[in-house]
């Protein structure tokens, strides 16, 4: 079977595990995707929320057989919801060693300001 058909035959979907950590620069989103490459991962924002997509493709080869398999080829989603306190411009994301991070800073404080008033 070649690898493109294992690309378009429909993959297993499954939520990575994921943790969420609050700290004073903003949010943090660590998630579980082992064996996604980089080129195969999408992390898409809609309004309010966040959605990360990534496939995992890895399969033995001709010369090899899996004796049990717990992250065999499938499919990652999951969407966060984003605070109205995300810089949405600001979004960083790392993926490393199947851990992805992404960074969701916090909006700086608008300082307050004082509107002039124009006379016609």
């Amino acid at each position: 079977m070649s690898e493109n058909n294992n690309e378009t035959k429909a993959l297993p979907r499954v939520s990575p595990a994921t943790d969420i950590l609050e700290r004073e620069d903003g949010f943090y989103v660590y998630m579980d995707l082992p064996g996604v490459r980089r080129e195969d991962l999408k992390i898409d924002i809609n309004e309010s929320e966040l959605t990360v997509t990534g496939r995992a493709l890895q399969s033995a080869s001709e010369k090899e057989s899996f004796l049990e398999v717990q992250f065999g080829p499938g499919e990652y989603v999951r969407t966060v919801s984003l605070s109205d306190r995300v810089d949405r411009e600001r979004i960083t994301a790392n993926l490393k060693e199947g851990v992805l991070t992404v960074h969701l800073p916090r909006l700086e404080k608008l300082a307050p300001r004082r509107i002039p008033v124009q006379t016609a």
